[in-house]
């Protein structure tokens, strides 16, 4: 399993290749994985993690090569157990990637090792990884489930609602704005499910349910495409198991089951 300590004095161990949220399959016949074999890492490796007490580093590259593998289609080939190392190693990969010089000055930042941050050594500032907190919301009105589609989901896909906390706001607060925003639909009884990293790229999920007090649907048509009520004996295409939207409607689904 996944240990959160950075290995900052290994020399080497396994490595994670990752460039634009896909990573490189290791070279192994009959098992999928991301998992390089075990080598010496170079000055431009990030540390990242224990998995199974095994030193594990991060090579970032510039672009993905032949046969590698989106970060979706990782999380779906392999099982749940896998998702925290996934997880981290696509979002720290997409934080180097697109932190290496300062933001305050434009200066080159250098990693530092004992920790996931990039110090500008010209004016001192020191960048961390981005996280953007966002809640993920299922409506319900009794056994009903209030579902929608993105105009980017694959065709007959419906999920459920999900927006970034804005500064200010608390995560209770974006939960009314988010669902009357995207639906138009009035909540209560919010009660708080579990969280859940999204490394497309930086998200944090928290997760709701939520009780719809309106019934009525009026959506914008342009994040939202379509949105409806539906019966736990007729559902549309589902989000992919590995996702707390999943988790959410399964939980919900189980109470009237």
């Amino acid at each position: 399993m996944l240990r959160r300590e950075i290995p900052h004095h290994a020399r080497e161990g396994r490595v994670i290749r990752v460039a634009r949220s896909h990573i490189a399959p290791a070279p192994l016949v009959g098992e999928l994985s991301p998992l390089q074999p075990h080598q010496p890492w170079d000055e431009h490796m990030q540390p990242l993690c224990y998995w199974h007490d095994e030193p594990v580093a991060l090579q970032v590259e510039s672009a993905p090569g032949d046969g590698w593998i989106e970060g979706r289609q990782w999380l779906s080939e392999l099982p749940a157990s896998w998702f925290s190392l996934l997880a981290t190693a696509l979002q720290v990969g997409a934080w180097l990637e697109n932190h290496r010089f300062c933001s305050r000055c434009g200066e080159r930042a250098s990693k530092l090792e004992a920790e996931f941050a990039m110090h500008c050594y010209a004016c001192g500032h020191r960048n961390y990884p981005r996280i953007s907190p966002c809640i993920i919301t299922l409506v319900t009105r009794g056994e009903a489930m209030l579902l929608a589609r993105s105009p980017r989901f694959p065709p007959g896909r419906y999920s459920t609602l999900a927006g970034f906390i804005e500064p200010g706001e608390s995560a209770e607060e974006a939960v009314h704005r988010e669902v009357f925003e995207e639906v138009g639909v009035h909540v209560d009884q919010l009660r708080y499910h579990h969280s859940q990293a999204w490394p497309f790229p930086h998200s944090l999920m928290l997760g709701y349910f939520a009780e719809a007090t309106t019934q009525r649907i009026m959506i914008d048509g342009v994040e939202i495409s379509d949105a409806a009520w539906f019966s736990p004996r007729q559902l549309p295409a589902l989000p992919p198991p590995y996702s707390i939207s999943r988790d959410l409607i399964e939980t919900h689904l189980a109470r009237w089951r």
